[in-house]
């Protein structure tokens, strides 16, 4: 669930950060340190034998780890690096297994999910008993809109217990196929094994967040707030759980607190979706200025490098049509991402850039896709409203834009309220 990136937002996040977890379990279960000494450790240990393929593995484990919690895509350069020096030292059996999954996973990171598949397989052929390479393979099914095909490979895990089960998985499947009762019911199970797991740590704090996420689409917000905190209290000053209760305090009209969590995720980590919403946040509060740094920022930082220019196309496309700047561009972006991920969320980017280039009978075909599986976003029904709209077909421009409201009526800081205008100049309403 990545991934993701938030349910319904990069689904990069809800399931890059599921993947990561079965690949670095046993690294967080066995050793009481940080992440940062678990690093040194293992450095330490191929070092002084640079010839042994488990010390590698560990030490690729432990640096996606640290890619996880900092959400450093370096780190994953560093993982992919070390499990092909594994491979090389033993190119068979279960520790071959574990290093091409660390390849697997990384691939997934990096948003080259035909490829996760290619290396998922091959861990799956070198040791299929491994359940975390069938874990991987279905997190890029389901980015690759292979929904069917990734239940099935969920189902194979069923019968795992602990945090290596599918709970998370299984939730967001949930999810995009409209269950939201369903999904958060999952994600509760997925808390609760995990935590007893082990109570503290980045992958309780993760799935608590992705918990938060999943409330606040529901626009409960006091669960959300208060899975949040939990996220927080599990692990503290985690980016994902900061930019949550961020996300609550922007809807309950708490600008100030909002903006001061945004920042304190971005000085974590400087993903674009958080510069985004602070700098939505500083629009609402009316400091235009700060919001024209914070939007700068976003383009900086999908355009710093090479890997960040395909990691965030699809952020970067959200972006622009939002904020109405480089529309042809957005448009581009958004085809690009759709020629390697091919899920719900991507197919709804494409419709709404194409709505906000003025091709509206375009974007509708698109937003039908991305509305396939009934996902309960509020986001989704919005573009789908405001398409509606534009092509005069003001009945079901009304039930879309309705549907966002009940779903969560503070689902954005800005589109939130540009929505239930639309709402009312149909006739409509909440």
């Amino acid at each position: 669930m990545s991934k993701h990136a938030r349910v319904g937002g990069p689904a990069r996040l809800i399931l890059a950060g599921a993947a990561l977890a079965l690949v670095t379990a046993t690294v967080v279960a066995a050793q009481e340190r940080t992440t940062d000494q678990l690093v040194r450790f293992h450095q330490s240990r191929v070092a002084a034998d640079p010839d042994d393929p488990l010390a590698h593995n560990r030490l690729a484990a432990a640096y996606v780890q640290k890619a996880r919690e900092s959400g450093d895509l370096t780190y994953y350069g560093l993982a992919e690096q070390t499990a092909r020096r594994s491979l090389q030292l033993l190119p068979s059996g279960p520790a071959a297994a574990r290093a091409t999954t660390v390849l697997a996973v990384v691939d997934l990171a990096r948003h080259e999910f035909s490829q996760t598949l290619v290396h998922a397989r091959a861990a799956l052929d070198l040791n299929p008993d491994d359940g975390a390479p069938q874990a991987v393979a279905g997190d890029a099914l389901v980015e690759l809109g292979e929904y069917d095909q990734a239940a099935q490979a969920y189902a194979r895990l069923a019968t795992r217990e602990g945090p290596r089960g599918p709970d998370s998985r299984v939730a967001y499947l949930k999810f995009l196929r409209g269950d939201l009762r369903g999904a958060i019911a999952s994600m509760r199970q997925a808390v609760a094994v995990t935590a007893a797991s082990n109570p503290v740590g980045e992958p309780v704090a993760w799935t608590r967040a992705q918990l938060g996420d999943l409330l606040f689409h529901a626009g409960e917000l006091d669960g959300a707030d208060a899975a949040y905190r939990e996220a927080l209290a599990a692990t503290p000053g985690y980016h994902r759980a900061l930019a949550g209760a961020a996300r609550v305090r922007a809807a309950r009209g708490r600008h100030g607190e909002a903006a001061e969590l945004y920042r304190k995720a971005l000085a974590v980590i400087p993903l674009p979706e958080y510069a985004a919403a602070l700098g939505d946040v500083y629009t609402r509060m009316g400091r235009a200025e700060d919001a024209r740094k914070q939007y700068a920022l976003v383009e900086y930082i999908g355009r710093l490098s090479a890997l960040n220019k395909t990691v965030y196309n699809r952020e970067l496309a959200l972006f622009y049509a939002d904020h109405d700047q480089r529309l042809p561009e957005a448009l581009e972006l958004a085809r690009r991402e759709l020629e390697a991920r091919r899920d719900v969320y991507t197919h709804d980017v494409l419709a709404w850039a194409l709505y906000k280039n003025g091709r509206a009978r375009e974007a509708q075909a698109a937003m039908t896709e991305a509305l396939r599986l009934g996902t309960a976003d509020a986001r989704l029904f919005f573009h789908a409203g405001m398409i509606h709209r534009a092509l005069g077909e003001t009945d079901q421009a009304r039930d879309a834009l309705a549907r966002a409201l009940a779903l969560n009526p503070k689902f954005h800081v800005l589109q939130a309220e540009v929505a239930a205008r639309a709402l009312s100049e149909l006739g409509g309403r909440r």
